[in-house]
């Protein structure tokens, strides 16, 4: 069977690589910070990384989460190392019920954690109760304090206590910025995005969700099974050349995407201009692209164009 292909794509250069000129469609999402802090960074990191298991998309898990970015002990609320995590939800409820579950199972079982909200001046109404519901471990023998304004859970543990602050915020962010990167080979295209995803790491409100922030199994929205909401984005995969209607460069064997969830439009651009510069610099890469669903998916739109 030979290989339905599409006519060819309007195209810009960057560094000498092809950058199509489309771009990647995301959509508005519920986002908050947690600041999980701990005796020493290997275990808010530990703590941290359990926390963001399980968490790559929200089309089947229950939130999106991923490290923002380590702390040092002078700027976290306890004076201890700390680990900031991103995490994203559908709604606030839903995200509030998810994490009260994760910081639960996962943080408040980790050796000498505690964990702190990290976006303030939220008003009431779009915050999320975190160390409220977790304080009924405490089988009542729990203690709430209110240094300040906001109030914080002492759970007896056997280290000592866990202390969780009561209510964390909550902002509208951005989630589905992508880049789409075309190799010649599976290294030369690996590579390329963990370039990317150091560039995307040196700033601030932004995350990447899949492992290592790279996803090999890149999706497109439904599936000729009914039950599935999601499958696999044939059109860029290599082993289907011969049979579907295929978006692959000539000479591409391996296509790597990157997903960015950010606190704001203007932290996602940031993130996709820092990782499509360090990605077209990398030998062995053909072009580099982005997924959208036509404008239909979200009023979010970061056009290649603009952040070349």
């Amino acid at each position: 069977m030979s290989a339905e292909t599409t006519s060819p794509p309007a195209l810009l250069s960057l560094h000498g690589i092809e950058v199509v000129d489309t771009f990647a469609e995301a959509f508005p999402i519920k986002a908050a910070r947690l600041i999980i802090t701990a005796a020493n960074a290997k275990w808010a990191e530990t703590a941290a990384t359990v926390l963001c298991g399980n968490a790559t998309s929200v089309i089947a898990c229950d939130v999106e989460a991923a490290i923002e970015r380590v702390i040092p002990a002078d700027d976290t609320p306890d004076g201890r190392p700390g680990i900031s995590v991103l995490a994203f939800g559908f709604s606030t409820d839903g995200l509030g019920k998810a994490l009260q579950n994760r910081v639960g199972q996962c943080v408040l079982t980790c050796p000498t954690t505690a964990c702190y909200n990290g976006i303030f001046d939220c008003p009431k109404e779009k915050r999320i109760r975190i160390g409220g519901g977790i304080r009924f471990f405490g089988d009542t023998f729990q203690k709430s304090k209110k240094p300040d304004r906001e109030r914080y859970w002492r759970i007896p543990v056997m280290d000592g206590e866990f202390v969780c602050e009561d209510y964390f915020g909550t902002v509208t962010g951005v989630a589905g910025g992508n880049l789409l990167i075309c190799g010649k080979t599976t290294m030369a295209a690996l590579h390329a995005a963990e370039a990317a995803v150091a560039a995307m790491r040196e700033g601030t409100d932004i995350a990447l969700p899949f492992p290592g922030g790279v996803v090999r199994s890149g999706s497109k929205v439904g599936s000729k099974y009914a039950k599935l909401k999601a499958s696999t984005n044939d059109a860029y995969c290599p082993t289907l050349r011969g049979a579907t209607k295929t978006e692959l460069p000539e000479g591409c064997n391996a296509v790597y995407e990157i997903v960015i969830d950010g606190l704001s439009f203007d932290a996602v651009k940031g993130a996709m201009q820092r990782g499509l510069h360090a990605a077209a610099r990398q030998p062995g890469v053909i072009r580099i692209t982005a997924g959208n669903y036509g404008g239909k998916l979200g009023k979010h739109h970061f056009h290649l164009r603009d952040i070349v």
